[in-house]
């Protein structure tokens, strides 16, 4: 049998990698690390990481119960799941949605560790867009008319003219 990382030994990888690719983060207790991940569609996700005594667990927060179609929004999220390493779409009790993953602790390296990120931040920055259009198109048309009867900027809207904008006729 391998010998297995004790948890302080993967403490020090996961110290070291976040800051070799200068994140932002913290450890409220030992073995436990909250990450602030940059995104472009999605500001930043917050990722925790919780280094147990077999395995590390990750979970990331992606975005809350969509306000409708989510017989959609769970499928699409379900058929993005055949596609992702270390990491799955799931659902809480709320209907938010959330990544969630484990790996074993003698296979958290500074390479997948950083292969795990980067899946966290794609999945979850890469589709922020298409699950508040799928989520919330009428939320988001509401916000854009509301802005507009106002005289307010719709600038962080632009990405959504698919749902705000009427064809030209």
């Amino acid at each position: 049998m391998a010998d297995v990382p004790d948890e302080a030994a993967v403490a020090q990888v996961i110290e070291a990698t976040l800051n070799d690719a200068e994140l932002e983060w913290e450890s409220p207790a030992p073995g436990n690390y909250a990450v602030k991940l940059p995104g472009t569609r999605k500001l930043f996700t917050t990722c925790s990481l919780l280094v147990g005594r077999h395995s590390l667990s990750v979970n990331a927060f992606v975005v809350r119960h969509p306000d409708e179609n989510a017989a959609a929004v769970h499928r699409w999220l379900l058929e993005r799941n055949l596609r992702l390493f270390g990491v799955s779409y799931a659902v809480d009790s709320l209907g938010d949605i959330y990544l969630a993953g484990k790996l074993p602790l003698a296979a958290v390296t500074p390479e997948e560790l950083d292969r795990l990120l980067g899946t966290v931040l794609e999945a979850a920055d890469g589709s922020f867009n298409t699950l508040l259009e799928l989520g919330f198109a009428s939320a988001i048309r509401k916000e854009y008319a509301w802005r507009v009867s106002r005289g307010e900027s719709t600038r962080n809207l632009d990405a959504f003219a698919n749902l705000t904008q009427r064809p030209a006729e």
